[in-house]
């Protein structure tokens, strides 16, 4: 007798069912297929317990995936109650719970924050460091080029303030002050520099055209600034004024804009989920950023405060910035790197 239409011979090997998407249908997708299940297993092996071990944005992750997840769960229970597949999965939304709900009732430890969310935030972050590091070197370009070829003209940038660093000094770097003034002095540069980068951050708020302004502009007048030095015959002692403290000031300004950046990216374009939901995932790691990268900007201001002052010779002011702005960048790296999570079982 044969066989009817759409049935199987005895003993033949059924296909598994394949969902309306083209994936495996409900309990037949194994570890490593890619679905919100292994995902969640593979952030739960990275936070072994922790879920601050994942960093800022690792939390959200976490907590997007657990919802996604439990999604799945509940339809594979209405399915295929009885599946392995669903009994695992099962598993992994338990474990994800106590994670998901604790971490989002608490914010990252000072520790953990120092050591790790800052600098994976960061590290994360790396497509608009490009960009924010483009608005300000690439004006800088524009403001040294222009001032060494009409520097009447771009001295006119300059505030007068601080003209007097592109002339001449007869001692050299050493601005002669006294320890007082160099505490007075450090105090209003970093309280200065935490405000530019604030600012840079809160033009995020304009879609990012206020942030992208002020790191153009900060980077024309440094440019500026370095043509006029060099035009005067003063280029050596503008270096020994600026290396010490300026490499790690301009990384942090490039940081803080990259974060606005950021969120404005995050206000006008939240993809397909809505605004709101966007914005509060993005926020959160973007702050820390923020608030991190003052802590550094207050030791650029020290060492421009109490290290620049004393004339240090063009190759000494030129290893103190370098070596603060190495220490810095190689921290992104080295502690923003999330530590990749073994394979699930």
């Amino acid at each position: 007798m044969s066989a009817s239409l759409g049935s199987s011979p005895p003993g033949a090997r059924v296909a598994p069912s394949r969902g309306e998407d083209g994936s495996d249908g409900p309990g037949n997708d194994g570890p490593g297929t890619g679905n919100a299940g292994d995902r969640l297993a593979r952030l739960l092996s990275a936070a072994r317990g922790r879920p601050e071990r994942l960093g800022a944005a690792g939390i959200f992750s976490l907590a997007r995936e657990y919802r996604a997840a439990a999604a799945e769960l509940a339809r594979r229970s209405k399915s295929r109650p009885s599946s392995p597949a669903t009994a695992e999965l099962a598993e992994r939304v338990v474990a994800a719970h106590g994670l998901v709900y604790s971490s989002e009732r608490r914010t990252l430890s000072v520790v953990d924050t120092v050591t790790t969310g800052y600098w994976r935030a960061v590290y994360s972050n790396r497509a608009m460091l490009a960009v924010a590091a483009a608005f300000t070197f690439l004006p800088a370009l524009v403001g040294l080029l222009w001032a060494l070829s009409d520097p009447a003209a771009a001295a006119g940038l300059v505030p007068g303030a601080f003209q007097g660093i592109t002339q001449i000094r007869p001692h050299g770097a050493n601005l002669g002050l006294p320890l007082g003034l160099r505490a007075a002095f450090a105090s209003g540069i970093f309280t200065h520099n935490i405000t530019i980068s604030f600012l840079a951050f809160a033009g995020g708020v304009t879609g990012g055209l206020v942030t992208a302004a002020a790191l153009a502009y900060n980077g024309l007048v440094i440019g500026v600034f370095a043509g006029l030095a060099v035009d005067s015959g003063s280029g050596g002692t503008f270096t020994r004024l600026v290396a010490p403290h300026g490499m790690l000031e301009l990384s942090c300004i490039v940081v803080a804009g990259a974060a606005g950046l950021s969120f404005g990216r995050a206000l006008l374009d939240p993809g397909v989920r809505s605004r709101t939901t966007v914005l509060a995932e993005a926020t959160p790691p973007l702050v820390t950023v923020v608030v991190g990268t003052a802590g550094w900007l207050v030791v650029a201001g020290l060492t421009e405060g109490f290290v620049t002052p004393t004339g240090l010779s063009l190759p000494a002011a030129i290893g103190v910035g370098a070596a603060l702005a190495a220490t810095f960048w190689s921290l992104v790296v080295w502690r923003g790197r999330a530590p990749k999570p073994s394979p699930s079982s």
